[in-house]
């Protein structure tokens, strides 16, 4: 009877995690869709929406390690309900911005939001589910970001009166709906219940990231993280610009961009499997060297069927290699420091999501054009895919029982 009962509460929660997942998705690519409208309402050039675009990301920084912190304090649901409360009201005041300045602090209030919800939903799933499927649900909970997102690209697709503010506004009100739902419906982590009734000290909390036995981990990750997150946000915060700009229709830009993130889907579910399986290594290899293919074939192509290609292959390696990053880091970490980590791990990565968006408008505004954005992108890449491999050989089945030893000491 208990494992009957165990069964439905942690699929409720990976499913709530999902949904919540979902809107994260749709904001964090909502900039990327409304661009053309944003910057012909506000005349701004493309080194000003490169601001638009990191204002967001500015507010996801913080927002992911404060999260963290807060959510192993007091806990998880607390934490992810007031986040999604909090992007789901500035999501709604951007479709009210009257000015530049305006924009820019909705947008960087937005990210706080969706800053601190991320990592708890990886923390949340991670903890709900089986150990020998932990990193599928991670990847299946993430792989709502890109979906959300393809969400994105419908919306901007269609026409509606309110124009590009149409998609803040079902960015701002759907939040608020699941926020009550995770308020009523999503239980508790168990494993930070029990953690509760032995907390550590705060400062052992975060220092714990840095302890001898996950030190090489964690700066690993941190490093892989942001060279990996420049691009993805390079990508989907320019995608759409840059294709209509190399002459595509608007609807072409969408179609290129809804298979960028349904590769994605596919990609981030491929490479939990993989992790699941022990074949991480394998998964960082066919992701980030996809993604280097799939970037020149991005600036490059020279006619539309190519470009779906490039753009499905584009979405399912980069979101595949942030979800190998994403389902290995639940692990490095003992439960009373994981939403920490998971969360210090994210604020790192948002640094490259904030310089992606800034240098490409940089190179764009030199005349380089697309292709050379997606060139300067393949120097960080190598490094982030040496840093993923070796922390996918690091993370061994005896660094997790280590670090879970050091969090009951």
């Amino acid at each position: 009877m208990t494992h009957q009962n165990k069964l439905p509460r942690g699929a409720a929660t990976i499913a709530l995690c999902f949904v919540t997942a979902l809107l994260e998705g749709l904001d964090l690519q909502s900039t990327g869709i409304a661009a053309p409208g944003i910057g012909a309402e506000f005349k701004l050039a493309p080194a000003m929406m490169g601001w638009v675009f990191s204002a967001g990301l500015v507010g996801l920084l913080p927002g992911a390690f404060a999260g963290g912190w807060l959510a192993d304090r007091v806990g998880r649901k607390t934490v992810l309900v007031w986040a999604v409360l909090l992007f789901g009201i500035f999501s709604f005041a951007t479709a009210h911005a009257w000015d530049y300045p305006s924009l820019l602090g909705a947008r960087v209030l937005t990210g706080l939001g969706l800053g601190a919800a991320l990592p708890l939903l990886i923390a949340l799933t991670s903890e709900a589910a089986d150990p020998s499927m932990r990193s599928t649900a991670v990847s299946l909970t993430y792989c709502g970001v890109p979906l959300g997102g393809a969400i994105a690209s419908v919306i901007g697709m269609m026409k509606f009166d309110a124009g590009w503010r149409m998609i803040f506004y079902v960015g701002g009100i759907v939040p608020l709906v699941v926020a009550l739902l995770l308020f009523f419906l999503l239980r508790e982590s168990a494993s930070f219940r029990q953690e509760a009734l032995n907390q550590a000290p705060a400062d052992r909390r975060i220092g714990g990231l840095f302890a001898d036995r996950v030190l090489g981990s964690t700066l690993l990750l941190w490093v892989a993280c942001f060279f990996t997150l420049t691009v993805l946000y390079m990508l989907l915060n320019w995608l759409p610009s840059l294709l209509i700009g190399q002459g595509y229709s608007r609807a072409e830009a969408g179609i290129v961009q809804i298979l960028f993130n349904i590769g994605g889907a596919a990609g981030s579910v491929m490479s939990g499997r993989l992790v699941d399986r022990d074949r991480a290594g394998l998964a960082v290899g066919i992701s980030y060297a996809g993604m280097l293919l799939s970037l020149a074939g991005l600036g490059m192509s020279t006619s539309f069927a190519l470009m779906l290609v490039a753009g499905f292959a584009a979405g399912c390696c980069a979101i595949g290699a942030q979800a190998v990053l994403y389902a290995r880091a639940p692990a490095l970490y003992p439960t009373a420091i994981r939403a920490t980590g998971v969360g210090a791990s994210i604020s790192t990565g948002r640094l490259g999501a904030i310089a992606g968006p800034l240098v490409a408008g940089q190179v764009l505004a030199a005349g380089a054009g697309a292709a050379g954005v997606m060139l300067s992108a393949a120097p960080g890449l190598v490094v982030a895919a040496l840093c993923a491999w070796t922390l996918s050989r690091r993370a061994d089945p005896e660094e997790v029982r280590a670090g879970q030893a050091l969090g009951t000491r």
